[in-house]
């Protein structure tokens, strides 16, 4: 009998806008394509399928589910902690289940929290500065140009163009335009890096295994100098280079980074690293996300391309690294994804 795998998830039908929501609110979720295709990549793989969908659906079926792992991509409701709630009940219904834990979750939403462990790991990532009150919010320590962010956000919700500020007023403008708009008290500020954009996916966990870095073009264009990726670009005007056309030493510094960055905050099965990288080829950390995309539109299916392999077979290789660390028995090894493994 094939194991049984469930899925928890977010899709955007979920979330119908309330006036005065900002258009990016539902960014986070899923499009049902995505959990139709995650679904027929297990299928096609052998392993029977149960939908369970969101944590308050999770709720409802405690003590009914018949599955030997769950794959968990959903995104949760409201606060800091919203990426947390799934893993948390699974734990608490001592459930198998594909991905980081509650704690992590919990920590790399909180980008302020990310910054700490970073620094303290001696991880090279922009300075920052967090703000509370925009009224007597007057100057920074910081070298201008400035990026603004939203502090427990993903998926780009709450940047703009607008969101790079070179004067202490554009600062206090877009402060306060994010306060009001999404009602947090608290926005992250860093220094912005001008250069290039990259990111570096991750599978695996005693012996993490490092994708081929991945360069982000916007609009055509990979010498990005002030450009970003904003809410606008996940609908038009990116794309991936993969594997990336810069020098191997780069490339290999940016994965160990990222592997570092990796450990540093317990991920686990599968993650993913972004990065920035100034004129002087000098990379920084921005952020980590153990909860990526895994659209056919994003960078594991890039990277899938360029070995020889269908994204299906990269998401069967994740699945494949958690029934490993539970013991349990995958069905094949889905092929050879990685280019470097760690030591």
């Amino acid at each position: 009998m094939s194991l049984r795998v469930g899925l928890t998830y977010n899709v955007k039908s979920e979330w119908v806008p309330k006036p005065g929501d900002p258009p990016d609110v539902n960014a986070e979720f899923d499009h049902e394509d995505t959990i139709n295709h995650i679904e027929n990549a297990f299928r096609e793989a052998g392993y029977g399928v149960v939908r369970i969908g969101n944590a308050r659906q999770l709720l409802e079926q405690v003590g009914k589910l018949d599955v030997d792992i769950i794959f968990n991509i959903a995104e949760g409701y409201e606060g800091r902690n919203r990426e947390s709630q799934v893993p948390i009940l699974l734990e608490m219904m001592r459930i198998p289940f594909v991905g980081a834990d509650g704690l992590t979750l919990g920590l790399t939403l909180d980008k302020v929290l990310t910054k700490k462990v970073l620094i303290a790991e001696g991880i090279p990532t922009p300075r920052y500065l967090e703000v509370h009150d925009p009224d007597k919010f007057w100057e920074v320590d910081l070298t201008f140009p400035l990026i603004v962010k939203l502090r427990c956000e993903g998926s780009s919700k709450g940047l703009s163009e607008k969101s790079l500020v070179a004067t202490p007023e554009e600062l206090r403008r877009q402060v306060r335009w994010l306060t009001d708009t999404y009602k947090q008290s608290t926005i992250f500020i860093e220094e912005f890096i001008e250069g290039q954009e990259f990111t570096v996916a991750i599978v695996g966990n005693e012996e993490p295994e490092t994708c081929p870095v991945v360069q982000i073009a916007l609009d055509g264009v990979t010498d990005l100098g002030r450009k970003f990726f904003t809410f606008a670009y996940l609908r038009t005007g990116s794309d991936y280079l993969c594997p990336a056309p810069i020098p191997p030493t780069l490339a290999e510094k940016m994965q160990e980074l990222a592997l570092r960055t990796y450990r540093a905050v317990q991920c686990r099965d599968f993650g993913r690293v972004d990065f920035r990288v100034d004129r002087q080829g000098h990379p920084y950390v921005l952020e980590i996300n153990p909860l990526p995309s895994l659209s056919t539109e994003d960078v594991f299916n890039y990277i899938a391309k360029t070995r020889g392999m269908t994204h299906y077979q990269v998401i069967n290789r994740i699945l494949n690294a958690a029934l490993t660390r539970y013991g349990l028995k995958p069905r094949d090894e889905a092929g050879v994804l990685y280019t470097t493994r760690s030591h």
